[in-house]
């Protein structure tokens, strides 16, 4: 008898929960990484697999940004060091120190991209209710896939980034060199 109780109060609570997901505004939830000390938000409908950082074969005449190859769960995924990228620090190697909680982030196969961003740390999952739209600073140009800028409670800011707009600017295009 206690465990049918239990089994229903489960129930009732799972439901409260996805009825909640439900009515939450897209975009109101992100996967929270930081590069080279900057913290960034990618929405989770944007994000996929998180994995560690394995082995990744390095492609010859191609941007110091781009780290090369990997094999993730058998589908090949070029590797983009993100915080090279943003112009953060040089590359990869200059970051040797942070390898251990190094970790890639493969987007959501629906954009259409099979990338893997390395980043340093994962910060964990951050929801609107947690944050403060910052108010956009017109003297600060900032490339189409930075969205919208974000403070928490402890005043530090975060810095979204669509990944569905990164993928398609010009600049992550070009990978050759």
């Amino acid at each position: 008898m206690a465990n049918r109780e239990a089994l229903r109060d489960l129930q009732s609570r799972l439901a409260q929960r996805l009825s909640a997901v439900r009515t939450e505004a897209p975009g109101s939830s992100w996967l929270a990484i930081e590069c080279a000390g900057v913290g960034l938000l990618v929405p989770l409908a944007g994000a996929g697999e998180i994995f560690p950082l394995g082995t990744i074969a390095s492609v010859p005449h191609t941007r110091p940004w781009f780290a090369g190859v990997a094999n993730l769960r058998g589908g090949l995924h070029g590797v983009v060091d993100l915080a090279a990228f943003l112009g953060l620090r040089p590359t990869q190697a200059a970051a040797e120190g942070v390898r251990e909680q190094a970790r890639l982030l493969a987007l959501n196969p629906v954009i259409g991209s099979h990338v893997a961003l390395l980043f340093e740390r994962l910060a964990g999952l951050r929801t609107a209710a947690q944050l403060q739209r910052e108010d956009d600073d017109d003297e600060v140009s900032r490339p189409s896939f930075a969205t919208g800028r974000w403070r928490d409670d402890r005043q530090r800011v975060w810095q979204e980034i669509d990944p569905a707009a990164l993928v398609q600017h010009e600049q992550f295009l070009g990978i050759a060199r």
